[in-house]
């Protein structure tokens, strides 16, 4: 009997392949999560961000001419001595002004390098992807025939009991 292995519990096996399965799926999810993710950060600086910035540019570009035309009016009047508070309302419309400006420009750059930055990234959580679904259930499979077999060799070595003799 020394050439016979002693299969006592199957469960470890059960256990682990079950705990793969839960990883499988748990992580498919992630990777779907991420790829969307990807796809509406893109969505977002493709379209919604510039959109946003050139509404503000054309909102800050009023609040500037307003600021400018309430300079001038103070300028012009007799009544106002000095126009330092208009003239600080310019400054600040002109430097809101060229926020909403510098942001659009790097929202615009974001867009034009988004794709090459990512990819590379999105290339290796596809490579993951194809991982998980070829060899990683391929490996359930298998565990599922060792347990068939280690099942089938345990049934074959348990030795049968005796007959009971009257």
């Amino acid at each position: 009997m020394a050439d016979q292995a002693r299969i006592s519990n199957l469960d470890a096996i059960d256990a682990f392949r079950s705990a793969l399965i839960v990883f499988i799926s748990k992580t498919q999810q992630s990777l779907d999560q991420a790829q969307d993710t990807v796809k509406k950060t893109r969505g977002w600086l493709q379209t919604e961000q510039p959109q946003y910035w050139m509404a503000q540019i054309k909102l800050r570009q009023k609040k500037l001419d307003q600021a400018n035309a309430e300079l001038m009016s103070a300028r012009l009047s007799e009544f106002v001595d000095s126009p330092t508070v208009q003239q600080m309302a310019v400054r600040k419309a002109r430097y809101a002004l060229e926020e909403a400006q510098q942001r659009l420009e790097r929202t615009k750059t974001w867009a034009r390098d988004y794709d090459r930055l990512i990819s590379p990234l999105a290339k290796k959580v596809e490579s993951l992807r194809d991982y998980l679904e070829n060899d990683l259930t391929r490996a359930v499979a298998y565990l599922t025939e060792v347990q068939k077999i280690l099942a089938a060799y345990a049934e074959a070595s348990t030795p049968a009991p005796a007959p009971a003799e009257s």
